[in-house]
């Protein structure tokens, strides 16, 4: 299993919280904290996507 997605040059950590039952990372090597979330992987990559857009 890959445990980091990639959109616009960006990169990105996905992590599962077993508690909470949600996926979720951070965008990488910058600055800022830009995080995102998901319930599966397809909520957690289009919010990955909006983060980045955003």
């Amino acid at each position: 299993m890959n445990n980091t997605i990639q959109y616009r040059d960006y990169v990105g950590s996905v992590e599962f919280s077993e508690e909470d039952g949600i996926f979720y990372g951070k965008v990488m090597g910058i600055r800022s904290l830009i995080s995102y979330e998901g319930e599966n992987a397809k909520e957690l990559i289009n919010d990955f996507h909006a983060a980045v857009d955003d």
